[in-house]
């Protein structure tokens, strides 16, 4: 087979990138090793920056998203049992962020790439990346107890942190950065009505917690825990009780619990792979970076790649120019690092740290009060919140 554009990874950026080329007229495959269900299943973020909103309209796949997505103008911070509200949209001329479920945005990018007749194939096994150092790069993979290769003249790897297309890169071609954390996240989601409207970020002695939803009437809530933690050490109820004694009393008593329906813990880490093109392979995304998800930046980064990726791409094939993929690493490693600082910030601003001590904790109560008495530092907060410009 031959293709213009081969994408690794059926995540939302391979799919946003593939369907933002095929828009553009540029012939792709998606490749990916999982089957679709699989990656409906995948439980992942929800709160998009107006960005990418407005990248997934020019994409055709936001009419779903502006009929069921939460528009949000503010959220919570929670310290000293008190709630702080920080105003987005006010701080910010007017921007939002959006809280749709990461699994609806790739069910609209499949279902648009299906509709397209778009290739995709799924479940391909033995998924590997030739001559992206050369003038003749393609992807061997095998599926249909068949073995296939397809030609192309670039490589999108667009398949996760643990995908094939970071890891084919070779060790002296790339640096790493790492920062991991000691701790986790516990999250439930469940059937029942979210406790606010708007997202609530709590800063608390017994640790972080945060009270997000996915609509109207499914919520997704966190704690921070030990990584060492089991989650079958975690019942429902006592979940529910320990988010209860994170919470001020009225957010507390007006919390609805319920079975949950998606129970983990998930790591932190932040990390980044530099540079971000080698040859003719491009990494977008997680395949180049993970943020903590404190400052809900990570799907939205993803978005970012995949618009100067896209971008530079079009350009190429309709005017010969190779200036926007030439300049795709540094511009996306730029923004990429902002959001590095920021959720790092966000982090570091209302977990608890064990190595910290107590001068630590005095510390961060410090910023959180100077954070929420400063109308600069609100401004601040709320810019890189709902996104930094592309």
């Amino acid at each position: 087979m031959r293709v213009q554009v081969a994408i690794i990874g059926s995540g939302p950026s391979g799919l946003l990138l593939g369907q933002l080329l095929h828009l553009a007229g540029i012939d792709t495959i998606v490749i990916e090793r999982r089957s679709r269900e699989y990656v409906l299943g995948r439980i992942r973020a929800g709160v998009l920056e107006q960005g990418a909103v407005e990248m997934l309209d020019r994409a055709g796949v936001g009419e779903r998203l502006r009929r069921e997505g939460l528009v949000h103008e503010g959220f919570d911070i929670l310290f000293g049992g008190v709630r702080h509200r920080v105003d987005l949209a006010g701080l910010t001329g007017g921007k939002r962020v959006v809280v749709y479920g990461q699994t609806e945005v790739t069910k609209d990018l499949m279902d648009a790439r299906t509709a397209a007749g778009a290739k995709s194939v799924y479940e391909a096994d033995d998924v590997s990346l030739r001559g992206f150092d050369t003038a003749r790069p393609r992807v061997r993979y095998s599926a249909d107890g068949r073995d296939h290769e397809v030609e192309c003249d670039f490589i999108a790897g667009c398949d996760g942190f643990h995908g094939i297309s970071r890891k084919t890169v070779p060790q002296a071609a790339i640096r790493f950065y790492e920062r991991v954390y000691p701790f986790g996240w516990l999250g439930v989601l469940s059937d029942t009505r979210p406790v606010s409207d708007e997202l609530i970020y709590a800063s608390h002695e017994r640790g972080f917690a945060l009270c997000s939803m996915r609509s109207p009437t499914r919520s997704r809530c966190y704690v921070q825990c030990s990584l060492a933690e089991d989650v079958d050490q975690w019942p429902d109820d006592r979940f529910w009780e320990e988010l209860r004694a994170r919470l001020d009393k009225r957010t507390a008593d007006a919390l609805v619990t319920g079975p949950s329906i998606e129970k983990s813990i998930a790591p932190l880490r932040s990390f980044v792979a530099e540079p971000m093109r080698f040859g003719s392979l491009f990494l977008v995304g997680d395949a180049a970076h993970i943020v903590p998800p404190t400052g809900a930046k990570g799907l939205n980064l993803a978005a970012s790649d995949v618009h100067y990726l896209s971008t530079a791409l079009v350009q190429h094939y309709k005017s010969g120019s190779s200036a926007g993929l030439d300049g795709y690493s540094a511009r996306a490693l730029r923004r990429v690092w902002q959001a590095e600082r920021f959720s790092w910030w966000m982090t570091n601003l209302l977990h608890r740290f064990p190595e910290h001590g107590p001068f630590g904790e005095k510390v961060q109560a410090a910023e959180l009060d100077y954070l929420v008495g400063s109308r600069a530092a609100l401004a601040a907060l709320a810019e890189n919140y709902v996104g930094l410009p592309y």
